[in-house]
This record gives C-alpha cells, sequence and structure tokens, in this order.
C-alpha cells in the first residue's frame, strides 16, 4: 500500500505533542505516588 501514511514515523510537531502529554499525565502522577508514600510511612511510622 504505498501512499499509507499511518505507518510513518511520527513528525517533529506529533513528537512534541508526545512528550507534552507524557509530562501531563507523568507529573501528577509522580507527585500523587511521592504524597502516597510519605503518608504511608507517616502512618506506619507514628
Amino acid at each position: 500500500m504505498t501512499g499509507d501514511s499511518s505507518q510513518s514515523p511520527p513528525s517533529g510537531d506529533r513528537r512534541g505533542l508526545i512528550a507534552f502529554s507524557w509530562l501531563w499525565v507523568g507529573i501528577p502522577l509522580g507527585y500523587g505516588l511521592y504524597e502516597l508514600v510519605r503518608k504511608a510511612t507517616q502512618l506506619f511510622t507514628g
């Protein structure tokens, strides 16, 4: 199938969007995991 662009590698704009999306989800996720561990240690250590 020539002309099928669905299998082409991501362009520069797409890579930027993917990186931004990972950061948009990853930063709050990382912060939430940090808070979870911090509060769990407080719970179990007194």
